[in-house]
């Protein structure tokens, strides 16, 4: 949000016809003020360029979440809310959790910033028509309006390129891509243009029938894995969801052993990469980043500061076994 104005209090108070304490309460969110008078007190607010200091006191934070598992961002849901429950309380905030089905409660409660993990920007278009607090919408990217609207995420291009990159030094020359979800949706195109860049600096072959969308869910792996192995890959990369999970399970239905038939990367998850057989390699969003990120926007904005709206944080890539080593030319010898 903007450095407080020069205007003050009381004089905003005289251009709305409206008492000091209750313009008070519109922006401390008090939740017996109407729609009503709160829509026109912020309608005049943007007219007149009236931006309070948002109280350090009040640290209450409404984590927003999907309602149900929603793939592809379910797993990194849960990674992000670990990560926040951590860093938050450390600062001072309070936590309440609050599905995005449910968000009409937040006309009834106080708080002084609100986090929104995998949500569609467009679906909090009317925040500062609503709330005149930020909200931090992670792991999507959006416009820079409206003004307290903020944004951090992972560099999509950046973890695109680690994983090729990584396939190519180990010598794999035509990899198959399955980018989870459908186009449109999440960080899905994202994913798909920064592999196809990523491919064609290499000037491997990256056709549709080599660089896929799974869709919804995780129902479709097993045929596209199987008509990417009857294309001759050498390895495999799919970023998002429970991917590699779902490609070891396609595997052992094709009789196919990682790494020595096909290398193999996908997207962390905490729960279960580290533990497969082989263990798999990943790349990795920095959840911890992202959280102290998040953190910094809303300190930031309490202390009346305007943070930069977009935060890209670059993802790690985690190196184990699924990725076969270079193979090493063999000399031979020649006897006299």
């Amino acid at each position: 949000m903007n450095k407080p104005s020069m205007i003050k209090i009381q004089e905003f108070a005289r251009l709305t016809g409206v008492s000091i304490a209750t313009i008070s309460r519109v922006f401390n969110h008090h939740p017996n003020i109407r729609p009503d008078l709160r829509k026109r007190v912020f309608a005049a607010a943007r007219e007149h360029g009236y931006h309070p200091r948002l109280s350090l006191k009040q640290k209450n934070v409404v984590i927003i979440t999907p309602y149900n598992a929603v793939w592809p961002v379910q797993s990194c849901v849960d990674m992000i809310l670990m990560a926040l429950t951590q860093e938050m309380p450390r600062r001072g905030f309070r936590l309440e959790i609050l599905p995005v089905n449910n968000r009409d409660r937040l006309e009834d409660m106080q708080f002084c910033a609100a986090v929104a993990i995998g949500a569609e920007p467009a679906d909090f278009a009317d925040w500062p028509d609503r709330f005149p607090v930020p909200l931090v919408i992670m792991d999507r990217d959006g416009k820079s309006n409206p003004s307290h609207v903020f944004y951090v995420r992972s560099d999509e291009a950046q973890g695109m390129k680690i994983a090729i990159s990584h396939l190519h030094e180990r010598g794999c020359r035509k990899i198959g891509c399955i980018v989870h979800g459908d186009p449109g949706t999440g960080n899905a195109d994202l994913r798909h243009a920064a592999i196809i860049r990523a491919l064609n600096a290499r000037k491997f072959p990256c056709d549709d029938s080599l660089v896929m969308f799974s869709g919804p869910g995780s129902e479709r792996y097993v045929e596209l894995i199987g008509k990417l192995l009857k294309r001759g890959v050498d390895a495999l990369f799919c970023p998002g969801g429970n991917a590699g999970v779902m490609a070891y399970y396609a595997f052992s239905l094709y009789e196919r052993r990682v790494p020595d038939d096909i290398s193999l990367i996908a997207s962390e998850q905490t729960a279960f990469s580290n533990y497969t057989v082989p263990p798999l390699t990943t790349i990795s969003p920095d959840y911890a980043a992202m959280a102290a990120s998040t953190a910094d926007v809303i300190e930031a904005c309490l202390d009346g500061e305007r943070p930069q709206a977009h935060t890209i944080l670059p993802y790690g890539l985690i190196k184990r076994e699924s990725v076969a080593l270079p193979q090493t030319p063999q000399v031979t010898s020649k006897r006299k």
